[in-house]
C-alpha cells in the first residue's frame, strides 16, 4: 500500500505532467498549420526520446552502483512496458490529432478526458476495490469537465468519435503504465516508448502524408516543444508519478490538463473565461483536492 508521504510526491509530480500538457495544447495547435498529425506526432515523438538518451546515460551509471548492492533494474519490464506503452500512445496521438480536425476544441477537450471515468470502470472489471469518494471525485471532475469545455450543442460527427477512441486509448495507456512502472526504469521505459511511437507514426506519415522539410522546419518552434517538454519531459513525469499513486487517482490529476489549457489561454493569450468555464474549473480542483485526503477509517484499522 502506497504511503501518504508518497502519493502526494506522485501527485505533485502528475499535477506539473498536466500543467506541461496544457500549456502544450497551443503549441500542438500551431504545429498543425504547417505539418500533418502523423509528422507531428513522429518529430514530436523522436526529438522526446533524443531528450531522454543523456539522462538515460547518467541513470545507468548509478544502476552500476546500486548492482553491487543487489537493487538492478528489471530491463525485461523496462522494454516490454516501453513498447506497449508506445503502440498504444501513437493510436491516440494519432486519434486525438486526427479528431481535432473534425471537431471544436472544446468537445475534444471534454471527450478526452473521460478517462477519467473510464479508468476506474475498467479497475470494476479488473476486481479492483474504489472507494466510494474516488467516484464521488471522478463524478465531479466529470461535470467540472463539462462545464469547462463544453460551450456548444453536444452533437456526434466523426471527430467527436475520434477522439472518444483516443480516450479509450488513453485509459489503456494509464492502466498499462500502472502495471509496468513499479519494475521499470521509468526514464528508459519513455524512452522506448517514443521511440517506439516514432516509428509507428513515421509509416502511417509516409503512407499518408507527404511531409517537405520546409514545413517541417516552419513548425520547428511548436515540434521543440511539444517534442522535448510535452514528450520527453511530460510523459517520463507521468511514470515517475504513477509509481507512487493510484491509476484512478492518477487519471483525475492528469485531466486538469484541460483546465491549465484553458487557463493558459487566458494568462498567454488573453482569451476570457467566462462564469460556467470558472465554475468548471473550481469543481474540478474540488474533485481532485477531495480523493487526496486520506481515509482516516484505513489509518485507524492499520495502528490497530
Amino acid at each position: 500500500m502506497k504511503s501518504t508521504h508518497s502519493r502526494w510526491f506522485g501527485s505533485g509530480i502528475l499535477l506539473l505532467t498536466a500543467f506541461i500538457w496544457g500549456m502544450a495544447f497551443t503549441a500542438q495547435s500551431a504545429g498543425m498549420d504547417y505539418i500533418g498529425p502523423f509528422t507531428m506526432n513522429c518529430a514530436r515523438s523522436i526529438l522526446g526520446g533524443l531528450a531522454l538518451l543523456p539522462l538515460i546515460a547518467w541513470n545507468q551509471a548509478r544502476q552500476r552502483k546500486k548492482a553491487e548492492t543487489g537493487t538492478d533494474t528489471n530491463w525485461r519490464a523496462t522494454v516490454i512496458g516501453g513498447i506497449c506503452c508506445g503502440v498504444i500512445l501513437a493510436v491516440a496521438s494519432a486519434l486525438q490529432q486526427i479528431g481535432i480536425i473534425y471537431t471544436t476544441v472544446g468537445k475534444a477537450g471534454f471527450i478526452t478526458t473521460l478517462y477519467i471515468v473510464m479508468v476506474p470502470l475498467v479497475g470494476v472489471f479488473w476486481r479492483k476495490k474504489i472507494a466510494g469518494r474516488v467516484w464521488f471525485s471522478v463524478a465531479l471532475a466529470a461535470v467540472g469537465m463539462y462545464l469547462l469545455c463544453m460551450n456548444e450543442s453536444f452533437t456526434v460527427n466523426p471527430g467527436d468519435m475520434y477522439v472518444f477512441f483516443c480516450a479509450v486509448a488513453f485509459t489503456g495507456h494509464i492502466l498499462v503504465i500502472d502495471h509496468f512502472s513499479p519494475k521499470a526504469d521509468g526514464v528508459a521505459m519513455s524512452c522506448i516508448q517514443f521511440f517506439t511511437c516514432a516509428v509507428l507514426s513515421g509509416i502511417a506519415m509516409l503512407v499518408a502524408e507527404t511531409p517537405t522539410w520546409e514545413n517541417i522546419f516552419a513548425a520547428a518552434v511548436p515540434i521543440l516543444y511539444a517534442g522535448i517538454m510535452s514528450s520527453g519531459v511530460g510523459y517520463t513525469l507521468q511514470i515517475i508519478g504513477q509509481k507512487y499513486t493510484e491509476p484512478t487517482v492518477a487519471s483525475l490529476i492528469m485531466s486538469l490538463e484541460s483546465v491549465f489549457a484553458v487557463l493558459g489561454g487566458w494568462m498567454i493569450l488573453g482569451e476570457k473565461l467566462s462564469g460556467r468555464e470558472l465554475l468548471g474549473c473550481a469543481v474540478v480542483f474540488v474533485g481532485i483536492i477531495l480523493v487526496q485526503l486520506p481515509e482516516r477509517r484505513r489509518a485507524r484499522s492499520a495502528k490497530e
